[in-house]
């Protein structure tokens, strides 16, 4: 049983990615984060100038006052016409006077409310708060600066755990790949290794998560993604810097590895020998003689190689003291010394 691989270089990429950008325009009086830590959402980060904002909003909610008592005042004149329209005093002109009035008061009213409700948001923009949890970067404003929407971004949070993993496949390998796991499912059939920039294996595995609609025109390749874990050490805590190992726009080597090993033809890699030609090994036919045989090579690992063509099961191959032997020369093959070695009743390959 062999566990088919392929390796291809990705690129880390958060989920999520959020540029705080001011709203509004106040000095920067606050800042309540520690660069490089992470936040979680709703967390308070900046706090603008606010006693502009909080004059307007009081300035807006005495105008809807004023235009309250003024609606209250044309209600009660809007009554007392209509009570006088059955009287010899009443007039139908002051009926409708009064009613217009009221209706244009009542207008009044939710156009003060509506300014009231935008000063009010401006003034909640002077907080500046989380939208996301994740990793926070350096600021690039300071404590006494004026801000507005054009000063660009004060700064950014990546999300952490779990994280994207991108990277590139040919159309050729994404048509190999389909075809492979065809009856699983190719998306769910295949688990996400990643090996890091110093030669380390990541311990979370992945999952393929999404696949490009299109091809890349000019690279003849398909956008493939993987979602994968990214917790903290444990003993770790968010207030730490820098202890999740997947960081944003990091390289890493992407192993896609079939959910279910695949029988095939194996041999221990000490018998593959390599010359102009290709692959070959030795193999001893019925007459103890060594022929030379070219074969195929698959999938392999260290240890073992796999044979896709120039052997059939069963075969004895020669594994140790390759430098003696010749083609068409008498040998009387042995175990090998590992496979000698082992215990009576354990499995041993041939020579």
């Amino acid at each position: 049983p062999m566990t088919e691989t392929s390796e291809f270089v990705g690129r880390v990429q958060a989920i999520e990615k959020v540029d705080l950008i001011a709203r509004v325009t106040a000095y920067l009086e606050e800042i309540h984060f520690t660069e490089g830590t992470e936040v979680q959402k709703g967390d308070l980060l900046y706090v603008l100038e606010q006693g502009p904002f909080e004059a307007d909003v009081a300035a807006k909610q005495a105008a809807v006052a004023q235009i309250q008592a003024l609606l209250r005042n044309a209600t009660i004149t809007l009554n007392r016409a209509q009570a006088l329209l059955n009287t010899p005093a009443g007039q139908r002109s002051a009926v409708d006077d009064a009613q217009a009035q009221q209706s244009s008061q009542a207008a009044q009213l939710l156009s003060a409310q509506a300014q009231l409700r935008a000063s009010q948001i401006s003034l909640a923009y002077t907080e500046i708060r989380a939208p996301i949890s994740g990793r926070i970067s350096r600021t690039n404003v300071t404590v006494g600066n004026v801000v507005s929407p054009s000063s660009g971004v004060l700064a950014t949070i990546y999300s952490q755990d779990p994280i994207y993993v991108l990277f590139p496949v040919s159309v050729r390998t994404a048509l190999e790949l389909r075809r492979r796991y065809a009856g699983q499912g190719p998306l769910e059939a295949i688990k996400v290794k990643l090996r890091l920039e110093d030669g380390t294996m990541y311990g979370a595995t992945g999952q393929l998560d999404y696949v490009d609609p299109s091809v890349a025109t000019n690279t003849d390749t398909l956008m493939l993604r993987a979602r994968i874990a990214n917790p903290l050490p444990p003993g770790r805590k968010p207030t730490d810097r820098g202890d999740r190992l997947l960081v944003d726009g990091e390289f890493v080597t992407v192993i896609l590895q079939g959910a279910e090993p695949v029988m095939a033809l194996g041999i221990p890699r000490s018998a593959i020998l390599t010359d102009q030609q290709g692959n070959y090994v030795y193999v001893v036919d019925a007459e103890k003689h060594a022929q030379q045989r070219r074969v195929k090579l698959g999938q392999s690992t260290p240890g073992t190689a796999v044979i896709l063509s120039g052997l059939h099961e069963g075969e004895q191959v020669i594994v140790d003291g390759l430098q003696r032997v010749r083609p068409g020369a008498a040998v009387n093959p042995g175990p090998p010394p590992s496979a000698a070695a082992k215990p009576p009743g354990a499995p041993s390959a041939k020579n």
